[in-house]
This record gives C-alpha cells, sequence and structure tokens, in this order.
C-alpha cells in the first residue's frame, strides 16, 4: 500500500524486532527473518537490516519449521505463536545453532560442488575441484569443471535467487565458492595456456591480454544514468568466473563503448541501465553497434529492462545474439554458454525462437494499431538503384520439371525438428534439436525411439518405392506495374498477373524510416529498360502417401 501510495518512497527496517523474542534460538530467528524477506522483498521491500550471511535459503529451511514461521507471519493461526514456542523448546539446545552435517559428503562430486555452491561452503571446494578435475575421461580440459559442474551449480544459484528463495548476499557468498574453485584451476588452465601461447608465438601469432582469460567483457551503464550498482555486482561474479571485465563506469557514451570493445577485442558488452530513458539509449547503442559492424553479443541489464523490451525494441536493431539477462547471479552462466563454441549456436537460436514469438505475441496484442493510406505508402516504397544493378539472366527460362526425384538425394536435408515436435518431443537446453536431443534425460530415449522407427520407414520407402518426389520450376521474364508483378512470355506479352500487397502498418510510431515495402520493389519496373525475372516453383514428395496411408489403416 506505501508503494501504490507514494510510489517515489523506499522501504527499510530491522529484521531483529521480528524474531527478539527467540533470541539464543538461532534456528527459529534465522529462518523467521528468510521468510519474512522472501515475501517482504516481493511486496516492495528495498532494504533490510539482517546478518545476511547467516540467512538459510528458503526451500531448505525444514518444512514444519516454515509452515510455522508462515502461519505466525501472516497470523493464520490463532495459536501460531505457542505453536512456535513448542517447536522451539523441543528443540532444546539444538535452537542455538543448526548442526550441519556431512552426509552430503557421500553424493558425487558434481552435487557435492552444487552442494558447496549453493550453500556458499568452501571448505571442501579445493578437494572437490581437484577430484572433478581428475576425471579426465568426463573433463579432459580444466576449464571444462568450469564450464560443466561448476556452472551447473551457479546456474542453480541463479533459478533460486530469480525465484525469490535466495538473497543476493547470498549469491555473493556462493561467487567467493566459485572463485575458489576456479583459483585452484587457474594454475592448471595458465599451463595450458603457456604451452597453446607457445605455439601461437612459434607460428608467430600476436598474444594479447585475453589470451589469459575466459573471455573479456565490456561492462557499461549507458549515457544519462548514473546507477551502477547492478553492473558492479556483475563485474564481481564475472571476475570470480575468471573473465577480464572492463568498467567503463557510469554516463557511458555509445562511441566509447564502442571504441573500447573494438581497442580491447571485446568477446562480449553488457548495458545496464534502471532508468526508464536509459531504454531508448540501449536501442541507439544497438543501432550504433550495427552501423558499425560489430559481430559479438550483447547483453542487457538492469530494473526498468524486460526480456519484453529487449526482444521488441533492442534485438531488431542488432543482427547479433542480444540477450536479457535477469540478473547478477545469471550472468556468469549467459556468457560462459556464449563463448562455448559448442554451445554457442543452439542457445542464440534457442532465445531468437524465443523472443520471436514474444514479438509476435506483443503485436498481436497492441491495440489501436495505425495504418497509412495506400497512396502514402505507395510514396515511400523501397527504391532500387537499377543503375547499380543488373539482374542475372537465368540459364534457362520457362518450366523444368524434376520428375521422379532421387530421394535418396534428399534425405541428408530433412529437418527432423518438425517430426519431434509432432510427436511433442521437445528437449531442454541444451539439449533442444536434433541429434542433441537424444541426450535430454526426460524425453531422450523416446525421442531415439522414433527416430529409428522413422529411419526403418525411410530405408523401406526408398527400397519399395513407396513415394515419389516430384518438383516444376519456372522461370519468367518479368516487369512490374504499381504494386503488381506482370510475367511475360518471350514476346514479353502478358501471361499472368501476380498481384502485390504492400505494407501500411504505420512505422511513424517506432521512429523507423524504413520503406513501406512490397514484393513488386524488387522487380525493375516496365519501362526501365531493364530485363528483369521471376521465379516460381512446387514441390512434393507426398505422391504415394495417401495411398500408403490407406494401406497401414487397412493392416490394423
Amino acid at each position: 500500500q506505501i508503494k501504490q501510495a507514494l510510489p517515489g518512497a523506499r522501504i527499510s527496517g530491522g529484521l531483529s524486532n521480528l524474531s527478539f523474542s527467540f533470541r539464543g534460538k538461532e534456528v527459529i530467528r534465522e529462518a523467521m527473518h528468510s521468510v519474512f524477506l522472501y515475501h517482504a522483498i516481493q511486496a516492495g521491500m528495498d532494504m533490510g537490516i539482517v546478518n545476511a550471511g547467516n540467512l538459510p535459503v528458503y526451500d531448505d529451511i525444514k518444512k514444519e519449521l516454515l509452515e510455522l514461521c508462515e502461519n505466525l507471519l501472516w497470523d493464520k493461526d490463532p495459536n501460531g505463536t505457542e505453536k512456535l514456542l513448542e517447536y522451539t523448546q523441543a528443540l532444546g539446545e539444538g535452537g542455538k545453532k543448526l548442526v550441519i552435517t556431512d552426509e552430503w559428503r557421500n553424493e558425487s562430486v558434481e552435487s557435492r560442488l552444487e552442494y558447496s555452491l549453493v550453500k556458499g561452503i568452501d571448505k571442501y571446494i579445493v578437494d572437490d575441484t581437484e577430484e572433478a578435475r581428475s576425471l579426465l575421461d568426463k573433463y579432459p580440459r580444466p576449464l571444462n569443471v568450469i564450464e560443466k559442474p561448476l556452472m551447473n551449480g551457479m546456474s542453480v544459484v541463479g533459478d533460486l535467487f530469480g525465484s525469490g528463495k535466495m538473497f543476493l548476499p547470498q549469491v555473493i557468498k556462493s561467487a567467493r565458492v566459485m572463485k575458489k574453485a576456479v583459483a585452484y584451476l587457474v594454475p592448471f588452465m595458465e599451463k595450458e595456456k603457456e604451452e597453446a601461447l607457445k605455439k601461437k608465438m612459434e607460428e608467430g601469432i600476436e598474444i594479447t591480454e585475453n589470451d589469459r582469460f575466459h573471455g573479456t567483457v565490456v561492462l557499461a551503464t549507458v549515457k544519462g544514468d548514473v546507477h551502477d550498482i547492478g553492473k558492479n555486482i556483475v563485474g564481481v561474479v564475472l571476475g570470480c568466473n575468471n573473465f577480464r571485465v572492463i568498467d567503463l563506469g557510469v554516463m557511458t557514451p555509445s562511441q566509447k563503448i564502442i571504441e573500447t570493445a573494438k581497442k580491447e577485442k571485446a568477446d562480449i558488452i553488457g548495458l545496464s541501465g534502471l532508468i526508464t530513458p536509459s531504454l531508448d539509449e540501449m536501442i541507439h547503442v544497438a543501432k550504433e553497434m550495427e552501423r558499425e559492424g560489430l559481430k559479438i553479443p550483447l547483453l542487457i541489464g538492469g530494473a526498468t529492462t524486460s526480456k519484453t523490451h529487449t526482444a521488441v525494441k533492442i534485438a531488431p536493431k542488432y543482427s547479433q545474439p542480444t540477450i536479457h539477462v535477469l540478473d547478477a547471479s545469471k550472468s556468469a552462466v549467459v556468457v560462459s554458454t556464449l563463448l562455448d563454441e559448442d554451445a554457442k549456436e543452439e542457445y542464440t537460436e534457442d532465445i531468437a525462437e524465443e523472443y520471436d514469438d514474444i514479438r509476435t505475441d506483443h503485436y498481436h496484442n497492441l491495440k489501436d494499431r495505425k495504418y497509412v493510406t495506400l497512396k502514402q505508402a505507395q510514396q515511400r516504397s523501397l527504391n532500387i538503384d537499377l543503375s547499380r544493378y543488373t539482374p542475372v539472366h537465368p540459364n534457362k527460362l520457362g518450366v523444368t520439371v524434376l520428375s521422379n526425384y532421387d530421394i535418396t538425394r534428399l534425405i541428408p536435408y530433412i529437418d527432423w525438428k518438425p517430426f519431434f515436435d509432432v510427436w511433442q518431443l521437445r528437449g531442454k537446453y541444451p539439449n533442444r534439436g536434433y541429434p542433441k536431443i537424444f541426450n535430454d534425460t526426460q524425453v531422450g530415449p523416446e525421442a531415439k525411439r522414433v527416430f529409428d522407427e522413422a529411419q526403418e520407414m525411410l530405408q523401406r520407402i526408398v527400397k519399395e518405392g513407396l513415394l515419389r518426389a516430384e518438383g516444376i520450376v519456372g522461370i519468367y521474364q518479368a516487369q512490374t506495374t504499381g504494386d503488381d508483378i506482370q510475367v511475360l512470355d518471350d514476346n514479353r506479352s502478358v501471361l499472368a498477373t501476380l498481384f502485390g500487397l504492400r505494407q501500411q502498418a504505420d512505422k511513424s510510431s517506432t521512429g523507423s524510416n524504413s520503406p513501406y515495402m512490397c514484393l513488386s520493389d524488387f522487380i525493375a519496373p516496365a519501362g526501365s529498360g531493364v530485363d528483369d525475372y521471376v521465379g516460381v516453383f512446387a514441390v512434393s514428395v507426398g505422391f504415394g502417401c495417401k495411398e500408403l496411408c490407406d494401406k497401414f489403416k487397412e493392416d490394423r
């Protein structure tokens, strides 16, 4: 209610008063603090005075104690205070401090590393990191230990933080544990790098400072914005993961960001901002990065940023991967994935697909969409300078028929994604798409089974000639009149007219000066003196499909 009535106000408070009556019973007090913060932060609390280093993760509070704290906090149970007192008395001296057992030490090394990161425990991190490093069959390089089990643990930390079940001090504590693990691996990676650098030197290749890190990230709060707390935390987390971080501070003009990225040979640029005008400045930076021809990913973060704004407003301005990073805890995982040649392509494709869906939904839901008149749109058509471009003359005009085409030549080009979509088999990242879907723990076995059956069916189709591939291509002389394309014969008489539809959705509201396009814009107009062409085609591998389906139905 305070936030609603006074949107500019900030809310702070000391939590000790909440649990003061339970002094000496630290397990109880810390659980009460964690439960209160979990809900208070979501309701708008900005700052709390508490011993953050001793806060338990919300999900780790014992179920009975969690229920007692929730009932007390929300006044759900009139006997809530008495019940919590009874629980506390039953703990006896154990209520002073939670006794941490070492049962988790019996788990796999990957599970132990994850546990240490989530809990912020550094006692065993070096021993466990060395054990993982020694598993050369699983992690042949020291870097693999960081990329896989350690990053998996940090990803869990990020998920817990994102859902409000961990708090920022705990994330920083986890980052410090990560830093200790990375520090242990650094000498081994340095030795590996020295050998690689020595080889580069022998080959006459220039050695840069970037070669000593996993990668270089340029961070900046954009021009017009002086907020940098979130950006600074990102810098700490990335630094703990052996990334070279170049922090340009606040109020950073786009040109300085781009010049620094070029000079330092950065692998990634990260933009931060808190105030609303920063959103427009980020769009400007993206445009400038595109104009300058940068080919590196762009990360977007900050309190006012969102996945939707990034997908709708920023990503379309820059042709390279543009990704919204929700919070600092996720930054290392995102950066590592973008710099992993094996994972980058699928990850960025996954993001691009998600953002495309977001844009579609966004524009679909827009109300009162404005349109310009057809005349206005035609006045801003795409004008191609035909004096600088000569259409290529086709090798053959007219119709070409591809009859009973060899299916075995088509099989290597099959896109298996629609196949798995039909079966509603969708692997989770990083096991999206063929063939990685087979590695997915949930859908992998079933995906492999139906894929193997499909291979058997393909072999039968080819062997028995059950399906036939047919294609037809037509290439003709063409010219445009207005928005329509006229298809011409050898004597330039009109065979047919392909009627065009021109874009008319108003682009001025987005600040775009781009033309209102129509397919006819890409064909030379009548009277231009330029010979131009249009191609049409139709293909199918479905000839015989109905008969085959009917037979299968009969066999059933």
